[in-house]
């Protein structure tokens, strides 16, 4: 991972924690398959799975919903 996507995708989650959490589910589904949503240049400085994560934390194509936004009925959202 380059430390320069950890640091700009740190201040755009605002929590390490919750940022992990995020990486690490965006890297399963990237592993099982899923595309990219983000523009990937693989000639350029070889751009890993979690780099893709990170990248498209930074440009604000992958959220985290907070638990406290969350309802207590989870039918409720469909």
């Amino acid at each position: 991972m380059k430390t320069n996507l950890i640091d700009e995708a740190v201040t755009v989650v605002g929590n390490k924690q919750k940022l992990i959490n995020m990486v690490s589910k965006r890297l399963r589904e990237l592993s099982a398959g899923s595309r990219p949503m983000v523009e990937v240049d693989y000639h350029i400085g070889q751009m890993g799975l979690a780099d893709i994560a990170l990248a498209e934390i930074i440009a604000g194509k992958l959220t985290s919903v907070d638990e406290e936004t969350v309802s207590e009925d989870p039918l409720s959202v469909l």
